[in-house]
Formats: structure tokens, C-alpha cells, sequence
């Protein structure tokens, strides 16, 4: 994968006469977003951008071209993107509006940072279940996002009160590009449409949208683009990145793109940037976290299946297997390509979980107990999602599963929390 030169990019611009980003992207008759895409070197650039670059500095493709690692942002040095959260306080409780809230754990680590949540919308109704169970203060609107967004969601909360966030983590899907725009037109039908649509109705302050790592390259970046853009387009200046959640007292290897959004009338005001929380500078174990966990019913395996993960060592997997026992095990799966680490695969005390997922016991992505061979119980998929041992969850034991694995690990949304009241408090204090 090519990525563009940034050092290359400014050489040419100065020959060109070109003195900002912002005025290249006016030349290029595109938004900044969009050149911020095409220079990242997450990104593989869209070709037609690319060539748009070339032909507007009056380049080739070769004189534009990473050809060794250069820095990393074009505006900002990449250590000035994070910022140490853990002894950040709010000067105020800040209000949060929830979307897509389900079990609650990305609301209850915003609770922890100092949010009050005004309101929580989700449509499952055993995750409306759960909320009300653990937060019966909480305004809970079981109701179809795209209902909501289309009768107002000033109908729902209380509009007395400032909105300082909007959060939430919609489903990925790809876009329709419709006269390649790649503005929020472009997004209907989707579940991103109706999110971004409050968010230009209720005009909060900033706004938080979590979703998959494989968001980043999700049909070649275009749905990433036309995110970016749907966003800038309604009046936010946008900023994300990939974090881990292991980096934030969270024992568990997951990683998600978070995008942080500022007000653009705020940004220019009070001359306020966003910084992403800083790794904490360790990392958890199961054995961390997994000490006197609450009993709770549990997945178990089929018979067969725990004989087999009976021969898996901790930190193991299926290579670990007799060749003829796991041929058998992985069927068709025993000749692909690809590691198929998760086939099979028992934990290690001294090691994080890999993503937990909905379902517990699924042969291809295997979290087999370090010590006993069956799956994580319901508590200790909780506990290594961080979410606190009172937090109950509603529904049978399968729906449990399903709503932790797919929360946003707790303590993970308190440290995003965190920074984002780092930025609330600058704006509250008048400025940087």
C-alpha cells in the first residue's frame, strides 16, 4: 500500500504557491477531511483524490510517494494527539445523549468520568431491560434510532438542560455514493444517517462515535470518508484514531476506532483542539482481573469439544493438537490459509483475552478458560469487559453474552470520557 510523502506534499505546495492545507484542498475543489484522508498514512488513497493531488500541484504519482517514514501528521506531531487522563476532573457534570447504548458500557464509563446521561435510546429490549435495571434515573427511549431521529429527539429528552455530548456506536455499512458526494446524503438507509441527523439537531458541544477497528478500511476507506465528511459537512471538526482497550485497565486485546468531533463555532472561539487518553503505560492479565469473580451460570462445551480443548495447553491452541485430532477438529479449516489462531484456543493466566465476542464457544474464535476447560461464565465475561460485579444483565444467559460482547469495555469509555471533559473544561474555562 502507497501512502503520500507529507514532506513531499509541502515542497511541491510552496513550488506551487500554495501556503495551507486548507487552501490546497479549496484547489482541489474538495474538504479538508478529504485531503486529511488521502495524506494519513492509515489510509490507502482513493485514486481519483491521488490523481486530482498530482494534477493540481502539477506532479506525478512517483514525485509524491512515501519512500521512507516520515512524520505522521501533517498539522500536529503524533505525540501531541494524546493526552494523560487519569487526574482529569469535570468542572461540571456535563450532559451525555446515549444512541445505540446497549448494556450500557460505553454510558457507564462516560457516568464514571463525570456525564450525566439525559437520555439512552437503544431498540433491544432486553438491553433497555438491563439499563433500567442498573440506572432507573436513566431516561431510556426503546425506540428505533431512525423513528427518533425522524420525529426530533427534543421529543424524548429534556431540552431545558445544555448537551455538552452525543455518543454512541453505530453498525458499519457501506454507502450508497450517490453522485459521489460523500456527504451525509450519501448516508441514508444506514444506521449512520439518522445518528448524524440528531447530531445536527441537537448541536452538542462535541460528539463520540466508536466503532470497529475494520471501519478504517471498510470498502477501500470510502466509508470511513464519507463519515468524516457527513460530519464536517453538519459543523464538527473531526479527529480519530485506532485505540486499544488493553491500554486503558481493560484485559482484553480490542481494538476500536474512536472519532471525536468539536463544534466548529467553539473550535474557532475558544481555539480548543481534542486529545485522544494516553496509553496508561500497563497492561492487565487475566489474572488481574478474574480473582473472586461472583458465581454465574456459564456456556458449556459439547463433550467432544471439551476432550479436544482438554490437550490445549494454556496459551495454546490447535497446533498444539495431535495432527489426526486436530484435522478432525478444524475440518476444511485445517487446509486455509491464515494462522486460524482462535481455533481451539485456550487463554493463559498471564496473558489479556483476545476480543471477547457474542457467542463464547465458537470453534473459530476460541476463549477456552486458562485453568477449566469451558468458556467464561457470564461474570467473567463482565469482569474482563470491566464492567462492575452489581452490573446485572437481563435476559437468558445467551443474550447476556451477547450484550457484554458487545459493549465498549467500560473502563475504556471512562478514559475517552476523561479526555473529552479535558476539552470541556478548556471550553468551560473560556479557551486553552
Amino acid at each position: 500500500m502507497y501512502t503520500i510523502s507529507k514532506e513531499k506534499v509541502r515542497k511541491h505546495m510552496k513550488k506551487s504557491g500554495i501556503k495551507t492545507q486548507k487552501e490546497l484542498a479549496e484547489k482541489m475543489n474538495i474538504t479538508k477531511n478529504q485531503l486529511s484522508m488521502v495524506l494519513s498514512p492509515k489510509y490507502n488513497p482513493i485514486k481519483s483524490n491521488v490523481s486530482l493531488l498530482c494534477e493540481t500541484l502539477g506532479v506525478s504519482f512517483n514525485d509524491i510517494i512515501e519512500t521512507e517514514q516520515m512524520e505522521l501528521d501533517l498539522d500536529v506531531d503524533k505525540n501531541d494527539r494524546f493526552i494523560e487522563v487519569r487526574e482529569i476532573k469535570p468542572l461540571r457534570e456535563y450532559n451525555d445523549v446515549e444512541f445505540f447504548a446497549g448494556a450500557g458500557g460505553l454510558a457507564l464509563g462516560l457516568e464514571m468520568a463525570g456525564f450525566n446521561t439525559l437520555g439512552a435510546v437503544e431498540i433491544d429490549k432486553y438491553a433497555c431491560q438491563t439499563l433500567r435495571k442498573n440506572r432507573p434515573e436513566w431516561n431510556i427511549i426503546e425506540d428505533d434510532i431512525f423513528k427518533v431521529a425522524e420525529q426530533g429527539i427534543k421529543n424524548f429528552i429534556d431540552t431545558s438542560k445544555e448537551i455538552d455530548l452525543v455518543s454512541g456506536g453505530y453498525p458499519c455499512q457501506a454507502f450508497s455514493y450517490a453522485g459521489m458526494k460523500k456527504g451525509l446524503q450519501d448516508t441514508r438507509g444506514t444506521l449512520f444517517y439518522p445518528f448524524a441527523k440528531i447530531i445536527e439537531e441537537l448541536q452538542p458541544k462535541m460528539f463520540l462515535a466508536e466503532n470497529v477497528k475494520g471501519l478504517v478500511n471498510h470498502d477501500g476507506g470510502k466509508t470511513l470518508e464519507t463519515m468524516l465528511n457527513a460530519f464536517s459537512e453538519i459543523g464538527y471538526k473531526v479527529d480519530w484514531e485506532v485505540l486499544n482497550a488493553l491500554n486503558y485497565d481493560v484485559a482484553q486485546k480490542r481494538e476500536r476506532i474512536v472519532i471525536v468531533g468539536i463544534r466548529n463555532d467553539l473550535v474557532e472561539k475558544y481555539n480548543v483542539s481534542y486529545k485522544f487518553p494516553k496509553p496508561y503505560g500497563y497492561k492487565l492479565t487475566l489474572k488481574d482481573v478474574l480473582k473472586d469473580v461472583p458465581k454465574s451460570e456459564g456456556a458449556k462445551y459439547p463433550e467432544y469439544k471439551r476432550k479436544v480443548l482438554e490437550l490445549v495447553p494454556p496459551g495454546g491452541y490447535w497446533r498444539d493438537l495431535p495432527e489426526d485430532i486436530a484435522k478432525e477438529y478444524m475440518g476444511k479449516s485445517y487446509y486455509s490459509s491464515g494462522g486460524r489462531t482462535g481455533m481451539a484456543r485456550r487463554l493463559s493466566w498471564d496473558e489479556p483475552s483476545l476480543t471477547l465476542t457474542c457467542s463464547p464457544a465458537q470453534k473459530q474464535t476460541e476463549r477456552c478458560h486458562p485453568e477449566e476447560t469451558r468458556p467464561f461464565t457470564v461474570r467473567e465475561y463482565a469482569r474482563i469487559q470491566s464492567f462492575p460485579d452489581d452490573w446485572e444483565f437481563e435476559g437468558s444467559m445467551n443474550n447476556a453474552y451477547k450484550q457484554i460482547g458487545n459493549a465498549v469495555p467500560v473502563n475504556m469509555a471512562k478514559a475517552i470520557g476523561l479526555s473529552i471533559i479535558h476539552t470541556l473544561n478548556q471550553i468551560e474555562n473560556g479557551g486553552a
